[in-house]
């Protein structure tokens, strides 16, 4: 499996966000997409999970499933955690493992994976910010999907989550999984680096 952008350009409320984006990585790679705020790292992670259209240029994923679109193949994590506050936390994981689709994993195993079993029945409003973030990763494991699409995923983790995290990331790219992530912070797998802004795109 194969993703790449060739001369990818993104315009956002009639500003030219980036142009002339290249990259590409393979089955069991991680980019880290770098740079400063407003250069359009998060604009770059929501042109692959198709939820802007670029400007210019193309993505496109070969190798993987041929019936099915890049989005369909990819999980975004963004910066919001995507929780309905009223519901338990159980009640917010089963809802996405329906919506999502696909082969499912026990939605019970995955809390206890993220540390959240405990607290299945406890309404989603009640967590703590750390707490959301590894209920939002739990969607990561409740799914499968090959493409992880991650908004600075570290954000509100404390140490021991950053490395629960950092296991499951090399898990999923032990089995094949990409992994495209936005971070001023290091990832904790080994990834390549795609610096965008500051009059430098590249890849290295």
């Amino acid at each position: 499996m194969r993703l790449s952008g060739r001369g990818v350009g993104c315009v956002r409320g009639g500003r030219e966000v980036f142009s002339g984006l290249d990259f590409e990585i393979a089955s069991g790679e991680a980019l880290a997409v770098t740079g400063p705020n407003g250069s359009g790292k998060t604009s770059l992670l929501r042109l692959i999970a198709g939820l802007l259209m670029p400007a210019a240029g193309s993505i496109k994923l070969e190798g993987g499933e041929a019936e099915l679109t890049l989005p369909e193949q990819a999980h975004y994590l963004g910066h919001r955690d995507a929780l309905k506050p009223a519901l338990s936390v159980l009640e917010n994981l089963s809802f996405w493992r329906n919506y999502l689709g696909g082969e499912a994993s026990d939605a019970m195993q995955d809390l206890a994976k993220v540390g959240l079993d405990h607290a299945a029945q406890l309404p989603a409003a009640y967590l703590s910010a750390g707490q959301r973030r590894r209920l939002s990763i739990a969607r990561l494991l409740a799914v499968r999907r090959p493409i992880w699409l991650l908004d600075e995923p570290a954000n509100a983790l404390d140490a021991a989550g950053q490395s629960l995290f950092a296991g499951f990331m090399s898990d999923h790219l032990a089995r094949g999984g990409l992994i495209v992530a936005a971070t001023h912070a290091p990832l904790g797998v080994q990834a390549r680096e795609l610096r965008i802004g500051d009059g430098h795109d590249f890849a290295r």
